[in-house]
């Protein structure tokens, strides 16, 4: 939500951080007083308490006097926001909202870069098409890279920028869908090539280039992220891309272009015919809260590509509601009646071509996780997560890779505390224990990358050699081998 008041203050973030007030520039102080403000930044409206601003400004070791320090950064800020506030007048940009702070009166570009991008638009591709190419105007840089030292600035920037990769997709698919292919050939064919594991990348290239008469280049995108995912990540294309490439080599009439559509520029055309619907990820939600089951339908059924396949309130009624449904990805509780989460998870596991499941805890049943994670479920979130943190990790487990939540990262070395002496495997050098380590501790290819100071799909391309090398399906059993073998540890 923005307020409005008098001189607004505008925050930009997607770029060099930086405040103005009309024409003004304002003086923000220095970088651990801005960290402040860009934390509330980060928060969105919602509090911060003090106690998280001192931990997570100064990691590891807060100074004696942390608390003086963030009141006395708050306070200076406050005369910078609104200079003509009355000295004990209630604040209305930097709020008081106890036990913390909260920024509640501002313009901030993330803000609505994030409201812009997730925005539905009755399926009308012009309306998106405009929407995203305003939501991509306001980068002008990488996103929070004054603060990538501190590991909430290092997981926000990651989100901002996925989000920034799924506006110039949504972007691409609204032009194609207009019949305007040949504009965005090149700009699809530079997004594919620098993030050559998107399949949805490589679809929108491929079908750019058919409609724009180009078939054999179209199948020759389609080779090319095979030989990205089988390489990176020794896996096939998704059912999207495969059947993209049926279509292609017997030229569907799905793949037409749209007799309605202004503006088309060249390829294959039928009058009259529509175009195929976009193919979403079919995810069943199994809990036994109906309030929870809501919740996430309602997520799911707000965001495009996903789409709520079932519900069900107990692990027996999961296990013959994915028998019947077939869905692509399953959030399941952990512990549910008659059969719990962990139990119906294995069954659907072990059965033929299984959906992914993703595992949900309110960390009611600790020991569970662990079993869990061996059983190989395709990533951990927390109840209480927001959207983006499900929506990220259904498209992690569809990915092939599996999302831990850090917290629940945080009470699996907790679990594993007093272990031996590291037990490093067979066959693992020094550089590759070291990249374990920063797996198991739940960071990111792009976090790894730049604590590494190693390109970001390099990294990639080494996690999968090191599942490979070690029979291991996916990041989350890298984890699990990571604790068994006391190489990470609650103190490391």
């Amino acid at each position: 939500m923005i307020y409005a008041f008098d001189a607004m203050v505008i925050f930009r973030v997607l770029g060099p951080f930086e405040a103005t007030t009309g024409d003004t520039r304002l003086d923000l102080g220095g970088p651990r007083q801005q960290a402040v403000l860009v934390r509330l930044l980060v928060a969105r409206g919602r509090a911060v308490p003090t106690s998280t601003l001192i931990d997570e400004l100064w990691p590891g070791e807060p100074p004696a006097q942390a608390l003086a320090t963030i009141q006395g950064y708050v306070s200076r800020l406050r005369r910078v926001l609104e200079p003509g506030r009355a000295p004990r007048e209630k604040a209305d940009v930097l709020a008081s909202a106890p036990p913390g702070y909260a920024l509640r009166a501002a313009d901030v570009d993330s803000w609505r870069f994030e409201n812009l991008v997730k925005a539905d638009h009755g399926g009308d591709p012009g309306t998106t098409l405009e929407q995203m190419e305003v939501a991509l105007r306001l980068w002008r840089g990488p996103a929070l890279a004054e603060f990538q030292e501190l590991p909430w600035a290092q997981a926000e920037a990651t989100r901002l920028d996925e989000l920034r990769l799924v506006a110039v997709e949504r972007q691409g698919d609204a032009a194609v869908r207009l019949g305007r292919s040949g504009a965005m050939i090149a700009d699809l064919e530079a997004h594919a090539a620098a993030h050559p594991l998107r399949e949805e990348a490589w679809r929108l290239l491929a079908l750019a280039l058919y409609r724009a008469g180009r078939q054999g280049d179209a199948l020759g995108a389609v080779s090319r992220a095979r030989v990205a995912l089988r390489e990176e990540l020794g896996l096939d294309l998704g059912p999207a891309l495969q059947r993209l490439e049926q279509d292609i080599l017997t030229q569907a009439p799905e793949l037409d272009i749209p007799a309605q559509a202004p503006g088309g520029d060249a390829g294959p055309q039928a009058p009259g015919r529509q175009a195929a619907p976009e193919t979403a990820l079919r995810v069943v939600v199994a809990d036994d809260q109906a309030l929870i089951r809501t919740g996430l339908k309602v997520m799911l059924d707000d965001q495009p590509g996903l789409e709520f396949a079932g519900e069900a309130e107990n692990g027996e009624e999961a296990i013959a509601l994915v028998q019947a449904v077939r869905p692509d990805v399953v959030l399941m509780d952990i512990q549910m009646p008659r059969l719990d989460g962990l139990a119906a998870a294995r069954r659907i596991l072990a059965a033929g071509a299984p959906p992914k499941v993703i595992m949900m805890t309110t960390f009611g049943t600790d020991e569970n996780l662990y079993a869990a994670l061996r059983a190989g479920v395709s990533g951990f979130v927390l109840k209480t997560s927001p959207p983006e943190q499900f929506i990220a990790a259904i498209e992690a487990a569809v990915a092939g890779d599996a999302l831990l939540d850090p917290a629940v990262t945080t009470h699996l070395i907790a679990a594993f505390a007093g272990r031996p002496d590291p037990a490093v495997p067979d066959g693992l050098f020094d550089a590759d224990v070291d990249l374990v380590k920063l797996v198991a501790r739940g960071c990111t290819n792009r976090e790894i990358s730049v604590t590494l100071a190693t390109p970001e799909h390099e990294i990639a391309a080494e996690v999968a050699g090191l599942l490979r090398r070690l029979g291991l399906v996916d990041r989350a059993q890298l984890v699990v081998l990571a604790y068994e073998r006391g190489l990470v540890s609650p103190g490391s």
